[in-house]
């Protein structure tokens, strides 16, 4: 005992066994073959239901047979009533290995099942309960979940109470934008609520400090398995830790219990690093530590303005890299919702789920909660957008921090890090061409070097992808505003998600192409005209920096697609052409009164259709890379054999194949990088 005291006591063993053991967490769970259990010749699937829900129209069930499974399955009110956690069912369907990201920068789902150890998803085709629940825990979960589930705010009590974030899409990215979605994951400021009412219990009953902890450790432990959450689990451990401190007297410094809590954590559950959760709320949970002599010496509302306060700095490098921007307001949202949401909410939630008849009351309190910060998170002025910084820069942010408690002065490395993470975009001389994977449509970013020029050709028809793929991807690499919106034609596959894009970025201008309005273009004028974003048609070229963009024009036409914008620029003696819908008989208009040859890139017409890409266009302009955007198994049988034909002496990608497709320019040298959904599958799979 004495040993182990000493070197629980130690200022560097547990710290450098910790360190030591997180950097082979990373390389073992990023390099380590891990194996499946399952075949994919499995067609039958037997397993535990752990969780289940509904999303749109199917049932998203998680199971746990000889490992975790996703089953999706579609909608069914028969299935899903019946469903309960804990018990057992009989699937059948197919097994499929989940989809990496295929734009880059977004969210990658295969990925973050991976880390959740889950490497199969399973397309049901009839699913039936073979057993009801028999486990205790799982009964208590039910009918935990069964007393709120006619409750108006029954989304609040399963987030607040059961680590279980129902609230909906819209509401979650407003406090995610908003910096304050901390405050609804049950992590420290929740256990130690809950804690204060058991020991305030306790205090009633005995004195003995050693049942109380164990008593606490206890209920935590009952807690984390009836609801499992990554930050909980950070809770627990350390509360645990702490008891052991305690009853055994072992004086352990509060930060080396908090290595210990990272160690435990890993060999528990090595992936519990890449838990956008669990990093948060250790992160800040270190620091506070490291501030906690400070604290002591604060009254309660310096507390929470220093703690509101330091809980954003450390967090920022983490919102970064995930979110590409900060909103500053959020430091202000958190001095004023913390006490709202620990004084009023919380036990309001608790008083609610005991007591429903004032579920009216908190539904009223979270309506004006959702309504502030829905209003606040449309608010542009207060978010500052930052380009994905790099591990290292992360790293050396942390370090500054905390050398920073010995000489303030290194606070200001800090000041330049972030100017120098700003304002690389300005700095950064790489030319870009992307091809966004929109599915069946079309969506091009062309980035001129150092911001000085930023333009997206069409927007796809897809909201998802505009909103979480496209302007994340944007914000990624450090672009603020697009100088030009260009509409190749009214279709919707082409510019569908327009006003999306307009009411969730900063669009300097809009251009149109020649033509009567559409119906989706005279839409897309109402929110300019409302928005004062200025728009043109009928243009013959754009000036960006020192360069030029050339519209094809021939003449009016009588049909949209053959009416679509087609752009030819020339940079640095790489030539790109973009040919929107175009048909034949638009490429040989163009080839008539253009010059156009021996094409660097061209933007196949029309998603390779056959009505485009005729065999004596393609000769003539000679392309020597060739873009497809296409939807994968679309029905219109894009893209036609003839058209591949065709372009069989190009080097082709297609977004149905290679995802999100990248064209860079640098020193007059290129490269060109793919994002491909089906690329770097499963290493257990090879």
């Amino acid at each position: 005992m004495r040993r182990l005291r000493y070197i629980l006591q130690s200022n560097y063993v547990i710290k450098i066994i910790t360190i030591l053991l997180f950097v082979i967490d990373i390389i073992y769970t990023n390099y380590h073959c891990f194996k499946s259990k399952y075949d994919e010749d499995n067609t039958e699937f037997i397993g535990i239901v752990t969780n289940y829900e509904l999303k749109e129209d199917k049932i998203v069930i998680e199971i746990k047979g000889y490992e975790k499974l996703i089953v999706n399955y579609k909608y069914n009110d028969e299935i899903f009533n019946k469903l309960s956690y804990g018990d057992k069912i009989l699937v059948k369907g197919k097994l499929y290995v989940p989809n990496k990201n295929s734009n880059f920068n977004a969210f990658n789902y295969q990925k973050y099942l991976y880390y959740k150890k889950i490497y199969y998803i399973v397309n049901a085709s009839s699913i039936d309960k073979i057993q009801n629940n028999k486990n205790y825990f799982y009964t208590i979960k039910n009918i935990l979940y069964k007393k709120i589930e006619n409750m108006k705010s029954s989304d609040y009590i399963k987030t607040l109470l059961f680590c279980d974030n129902s609230l909906s899409k819209d509401v979650k990215d407003s406090y995610r934008i908003n910096g304050i979605s901390h405050l609804f994951s049950v992590s420290g400021m929740h256990i130690n609520f809950f804690i204060s009412i058991l020991f305030w219990y306790l205090n009633k009953i005995t004195f003995n400090k050693r049942i109380k902890f164990i008593i606490n450790d206890i209920f935590i432990i009952l807690y984390l398995i009836l609801f499992p959450s990554a930050s909980l689990f950070r809770c627990a451990i350390m509360s645990i830790l702490f008891s052991i401190d305690f009853i055994f007297k072992l004086k352990i410094k509060k930060i080396d219990i908090l290595f210990l809590t990272l160690l435990f954590s890993i060999i528990i559950n090595p992936f519990i690093i890449y838990d956008l959760g669990y990093i948060y709320s250790y992160i800040v949970t270190f620091f506070l530590i490291l501030s906690s002599n400070k604290l002591k010496k604060m009254n309660r509302l310096s507390k929470i303005i220093y703690i509101s306060i330091l809980s954003f700095i450390v967090s920022i490098p983490i919102t970064i890299y995930n979110s590409y921007e900060v909103n500053i307001i959020s430091v202000l949202l958190n001095i004023f919702l913390v006490p709202i949401i620990s004084i009023i909410i919380l036990p309001l939630t608790i008083v609610t789920f005991i007591f429903p008849i004032f579920d009216n009351v908190l539904f009223l309190f979270t309506s004006l909660l959702e309504s502030i910060s829905l209003f606040i998170s449309k608010i542009d002025i207060t978010k500052i957008i930052f380009p994905k910084p790099s591990i290292i820069i992360i790293v050396i942010y942390y370090l500054v921090i905390i050398f920073s408690y010995r000489n303030r002065k290194y606070l200001l490395i800090i000041v330049f890090l972030f100017m120098g993470i700003y304002i690389y975009p300005y700095l950064n001389n790489s030319f870009k061409v992307v091809m966004f994977d929109v599915g069946e449509g079309d969506s091009y970013l062309i980035k001129y070097p150092n911001n000085k020029g930023n333009i997206l050709i069409d927007t796809g028809f897809n909201e998802y992808r505009m909103k979480n793929e496209i302007i994340s991807h944007l914000k990624s690499i450090g672009i603020r505003k697009l100088d030009y919106l260009i509409i190749t034609h009214g279709d919707e596959d082409h510019m569908g998600e327009a006003i999306t894009l307009v009411n969730n970025f900063k669009v300097d201008k809009v251009i149109f192409n020649i033509g009567e309005y559409q119906t989706l273009e005279k839409e897309l004028i109402k929110v300019l005209d409302k928005k004062k974003i200025k728009y043109y048609n009928n243009l013959k070229q754009l000036n960006i920096d020192k360069y030029k963009l050339y519209f094809l024009n021939t003449k009016i036409y009588d049909n949209e697609n053959d009416n679509s914008n087609v752009i030819y620029f020339n940079y640095k003696n790489f030539k790109f052409l973009f040919m929107g819908d175009a048909s034949v008989k638009r490429e040989m208009d163009i080839l008539d009164k253009y010059n156009l040859i021996n094409i660097d890139l061209l933007k196949v017409g029309h998603h390779g259709s056959k009505t485009s890409s005729s065999k004596k266009f393609i000769d003539e302009v000679n392309p020597k890379y060739s873009l497809i955007s296409v939807g994968k198994n679309n029905r219109y049988g894009h893209p036609n054999k003839e058209v591949l034909n065709n372009l069989e002496k190009t080097k082709i990608y297609r977004t149905d194949i290679d995802g999100s497709i990248m064209y860079k320019i640098k020193n007059n040298k290129f490269k060109i990088e793919t994002c491909s959904p089906w690329e770097g599958e499963y290493k257990w799979m090879k």
